[in-house]
């Protein structure tokens, strides 16, 4: 079983940066591959960034290629969204989830066993 609870959204204009937390218990942390996906209204919940459970693999969604960063720290068992140049097309529930099977990185959500309640992020024009 893992546990995941992130942190960190809120409300920013566009152009502004926000950090991201999500902080994992349970099963070891350095045993699955971690990834950020989001949700707007109405729509399906997308890709956003995954890491390999070392940290050495990563792999991001076009749309936020250049802007977003992922990482991860698994002394502290938390993976990060490092977010600049937010857009309002970036406003969404972002969830971080955990993918158990550590063979290949994947930016699909049905290849993620657990996932966190989410937290909200709002971007201003």
């Amino acid at each position: 079983q893992v546990q995941l609870v992130e942190s960190g959204g809120g409300l920013v204009q566009a152009g502004g940066s926000l950090r991201l937390s999500c902080a994992a218990s349970g099963r070891t942390f350095s045993s699955y591959n971690m990834g950020w996906f989001r949700q707007a209204p109405g729509k399906e919940r997308q890709f956003v960034a995954t890491i390999s459970w070392r940290g050495v693999n990563t792999y991001y969604a076009d749309s936020v290629k250049g802007r977003f960063t992922i990482s991860r720290d698994n002394a502290k068992n938390t993976v990060y969204l490092q977010m600049n140049s937010l857009k309002p097309e970036d406003t969404a529930v972002y969830y971080c989830a955990a993918n158990l099977d550590t063979s290949w990185v994947s930016n699909q959500p049905g290849a993620y066993d657990y996932w966190g309640q989410g937290t909200q992020v709002t971007v201003s024009s």
